[in-house]
């Protein structure tokens, strides 16, 4: 039933506009240049699947990087897609709360007399979530930008 609501309120957020001036938006602030909306993606899809569980993220976002695809021609397609798959992938592993699967972990570790505390799992998370995707940045850029 999430799922399903999720898609009928992203299906509302496109059909009122709301995905497409986000989108525009995007676009005048980078400029319409794709290294920019590119590291844009990645940056802003790492940070906000450290709060939002990267499923939801991605469901959400689908509509507006089809549209920055749109804005920037065929050459936009893989980097942005990837872009967006990278960043929040990588960013569901700053939290306890930003992947299922992070959940799922706590609670065999607590169930097993290994109790990881929210601000232990993000001390350790949120190095681990930087180092990569500071490291993802330039193979992104490297391979579709240069």
């Amino acid at each position: 039933m999430f799922f399903a609501g999720l898609f009928v309120m992203v299906g509302a957020l496109v059909e009122t506009g709301v995905i497409g001036e986000l989108s525009r938006a995007a676009v005048a602030a980078t400029n319409g240049r794709l290294e920019v909306t590119t590291m844009g993606v990645l940056g802003l899809s790492a940070v906000l699947s450290t709060v939002v569980d990267n499923i939801p993220y991605v469901a959400t976002m689908s509509p507006i990087v089809e549209q920055l695809v749109q804005a920037g021609g065929n050459g936009a397609a893989q980097v942005l897609w990837w872009a967006l798959a990278f960043g929040a992938d990588l960013g569901g592993n700053a939290t306890a709360v930003g992947a299922a699967a992070n959940v799922v972990v706590l609670g065999i570790a607590a169930r097993n007399g290994t109790p990881i505390s929210f601000w232990q799992f993000t001390r350790y998370g949120l190095v681990v979530t930087v180092v990569i995707v500071v490291l993802v940045a330039p193979y992104l850029w490297l391979r579709y930008l240069m």
